[in-house]
């Protein structure tokens, strides 16, 4: 493989500070500005309706401490625009968009930083989500889609382009079901040899990802790969997650991401969140993930910039 020609931007601000803190979720703010996520697109609806909902949102983030911005491209793929009579040429560069939006809110945010604590300049990360969230059928929670590796390839490949040439930081494989598609990316980061991604699963439990496999044979399969910046878990309550990072952190000498949901239970067939009364407090349960392992926290689904502004508060 050849030489990375640039440092991996989640090393380098871990190399200063003790934990980088992620954003939380796109979605939920979304919808309390009045968007309408109904829709297949999800959150990508909002490019082609409120592109500047989506800035405010990062911008939001950004000013009360988040360290990286993970663009709103996760149900944003070329598959996805084709089926709402959008041309390849287009959907290409409504994907490129969702990193502009991110870098002006994270450019903007740093010229006018008004916050004093010690924190880095922050990233943007490309989002890129699993196969099934664009089938919008609740199968990314799956992963059982009984198709090939290089069907997986070609869905993938367009928009992962489309992102590093757009000028993301670094790219988010985010709430990865199954271990062959989580090999398929992997894969396909040869293309781009100086980009780095950080690898982030769903859980089954806390010992098993999506799709049955153990998550200690995860950490294994990619410990050794040199662009996978970070392996962890994401969109799933703190306990379960809690019990994944004490695994990985037995199983991987890479930095341990996770961002957990808000602790509720999505039900797929009904598109509704339950149990609020689940709930955790992000600040202080970030301890417990941070002692167990992670080192790279924010927050999944239902979380909002005030849980991002303790996790802040607590560790800056």
């Amino acid at each position: 493989m050849s030489k990375q020609l640039k440092l991996n931007p989640i090393e380098e601000i871990l190399q200063t500070h003790s934990l980088m803190i992620l954003d939380g979720a796109l979605a939920t703010e979304l919808e309390s500005h009045g968007c309408d996520l109904n829709d297949p697109l999800w959150s990508a609806r909002v490019l082609l309706e409120e592109p500047e909902a989506i800035e405010k949102v990062h911008a939001d983030y950004f000013r009360v401490g988040a360290d990286c911005a993970i663009t709103a491209s996760y149900q944003a793929s070329v598959d996805g625009f084709l089926k709402r009579g959008i041309e390849k040429t287009e959907a290409l560069e409504l994907i490129k968009k969702t990193v502009t939006l991110a870098r002006q809110a994270r450019d903007d945010f740093w010229k006018e930083k008004k916050v004093n604590w010690d924190r880095p300049k922050p990233i943007v990360a490309g989002s890129v989500g699993p196969y099934g969230a664009y089938l919008a059928d609740g199968s990314e929670y799956v992963g059982d889609y009984g198709v090939s590796d290089q069907l997986l390839a070609d869905f993938h490949y367009p928009r992962i382009k489309a992102l590093v040439e757009a000028g993301a930081d670094v790219l988010a494989f985010e709430t990865i079901p199954s271990l062959q598609e989580a090999k398929v990316l992997a894969s396909l980061l040869k293309e781009f040899p100086e980009t780095w991604a950080w690898l982030s699963f769903s859980l089954k439990d806390g010992e098993t990802i999506s799709d049955g496999t153990g998550i200690e044979e995860c950490a294994r399969v990619f410990n050794d790969h040199e662009q996978i910046a970070a392996i962890g878990v994401n969109c799933t309550p703190i306990p379960a997650a809690k019990f994944a990072m004490n695994v990985l952190n037995k199983h991987t000498d890479k930095p341990i991401i996770v961002y957990p949901n808000s602790g509720e239970t999505y039900d797929a067939e009904t598109k509704t969140w339950n149990g609020e009364e689940a709930c955790c407090e992000f600040d202080e349960d970030s301890v417990v993930l941070y002692e167990a392992g992670a080192r790279i926290i924010g927050g999944c689904c239902r979380t909002h910039p005030g849980d991002i502004e303790a996790l802040a508060k607590r560790w800056r």
